[in-house]
């Protein structure tokens, strides 16, 4: 079983599963490129990740996700899905922004709060399914007229 792993270690395992679905084949260089940070310091994550047995790498080879790392990971894009249609769907902000804010807050929320927020944009879907006018009425609030479209 790991350790609470830090944020960085958990970027560096959301980072080559989405090389791994994009490439197939992950190694150091693509996974520095994608984060904009040297190569020995991916080295030295990979390093500490499979001393957690997240991922294996042999010294200039490839990088593969172990059962758990990929375990890991996929729970990650789940948080990071779950967010990102949060802050798109039920905010209306826009998909950038929402993708790059998803990415910050996801490494740091904690799981009882992610839990809730799930339930809510389940509950908001649901309401949006009965109502339908619901986000419309966000909408028109965030844009300063008051009150719900149906009584």
């Amino acid at each position: 079983m790991t350790k609470k792993i830090t944020p960085s270690m958990e970027a560096y395992l959301e980072t080559i599963k989405k090389i791994e679905r994009e490439k197939k084949i992950v190694r150091v260089k693509g996974i520095a490129r994608r984060l904009n940070v040297k190569m020995p310091s991916v080295t030295e994550a990979l390093q500490n990740l499979s001393n957690e047995g997240l991922i294996k790498h042999e010294k200039y080879g490839y990088v593969e996700l172990t059962h758990q790392g990929n375990e890991l990971a996929e729970e990650m894009n789940l948080r990071h899905q779950a967010l990102f249609s949060f802050f798109t769907e039920v905010l209306g902000i826009e998909p950038e922004r929402a993708d790059d804010d998803a990415c910050k807050i996801e490494h740091v929320i904690s799981e009882a709060t992610m839990k809730r927020l799930v339930k809510f944009v389940r509950f908001i879907k649901d309401c949006i399914g009965q109502e339908g006018d619901l986000l419309e009425d966000f909408k028109g609030y965030l844009e300063g007229k008051k009150g719900l479209s149906r009584k």
